[in-house]
């Protein structure tokens, strides 16, 4: 029998602590349900018609949209991702990166408005699901309000020819959390747990995903379990998902905080900079968390 994939009640806290620390560590992701104090459920059906719209724009407008850092702007489909396109922009906590990516595709007064409080609400909503995984680790401060996020839209155009291909190769976040508000409609999404069993994550509406990558599994001592995982195509149709990846310390170093080094737990990765890893990870084509291994203690 499959397991399901874990659920959190945001508004059942500090009850669900333990679940919520448990799914971190066991599964590397968890649903989200009862967020909307924070992002209100129309809010998030305003943003999924937006850039379903702004992914039907002409070619040469989306082209506008470029890297302010590596994987940022628009991404055609190709290569290792076959069958995907995406937009993004880097830093959702500024006003300015926001009104760029708007100015980029001619985003109307109404697209404008929807995906600046959509930023603003998705921010603060990962920001508060990394205090809470703090107080579930027994830390009384947490870095995260500084750490920067990027935004992608992705759009998967599947067809009948493409069903069972990879929309997205198997592979971990490159950041701390991923917020993702997946497609109502179509499945696509799998996760891998420690044990190589594969999940299916089928749509939920009214929730969210969360999962972690390699910076949280480095910053939590091998605490947190960067959770591998695709996009297959299963059934023809397009497929819109939202992402917001909370990535890692824009200064200073990715080192794990003294309270979760033990003698139990020793330290397993020497600090680094997150820029070091990225490029890692970039140029030598490690994807799936053995860009991780380069930063790993001798013992």
């Amino acid at each position: 029998m499959v397991e399901e994939i874990p659920v959190i009640d945001l508004q059942d806290f500090p009850r669900s602590l333990p679940k919520l620390v448990e799914a971190s560590k066991e599964w590397g992701c968890f649903r989200i349900v009862n967020f909307e104090r924070i992002l209100p459920v129309s809010l998030m059906h305003e943003m999924k018609a937006v850039v379903s719209s702004l992914m039907e724009l002409p070619l040469e407008i989306k082209r506008r949209n470029v890297d302010a850092v590596a994987g940022s702007g628009h991404k055609l489909s190709g290569g290792v991702n076959p069958i995907h396109e995406g937009l993004g922009f880097y830093d959702i906590a500024s006003s300015q990166a926001v009104d760029e990516f708007c100015t980029q595709l001619a985003a109307t007064p109404h697209q404008r408005e929807t995906i600046t409080r959509y930023a603003k609400a998705v921010n603060e909503l990962t920001i508060d699901i990394g205090r809470k995984i703090g107080q579930g680790l027994g830390l009384k401060e947490v870095p995260f309000e500084s750490w920067p996020s990027r935004l992608r839209i992705n759009k998967y155009p599947f067809a009948p020819e493409t069903i069972g291909s990879d929309g997205i190769k198997t592979h971990t976040d490159n950041g701390f959390v991923t917020i993702l508000q997946a497609d109502e409609q179509l499945s696509g999404l799998e996760i891998m747990r420690k044990s190589g069993e594969i999940v299916a994550v089928e749509p939920c509406p009214g929730a969210i995903l969360v999962n972690f990558g390699d910076i949280a599994t480095a910053w939590s001592n091998g605490i947190l379990y960067n959770v591998k995982h695709r996009v297959v195509c299963k059934q023809p149709g397009i497929r819109i998902s939202i992402a917001t990846f909370q990535i890692g310390p824009r200064e200073g170093l990715v080192d794990a905080p003294n309270e979760l080094v033990t003698k139990e737990n020793p330290r397993l990765f020497a600090p680094f900079r997150f820029e070091e890893y990225r490029n890692a990870r970039f140029y030598k084509d490690l994807n799936a968390s053995e860009a991780l291994d380069l930063f790993r203690v001798e013992s």
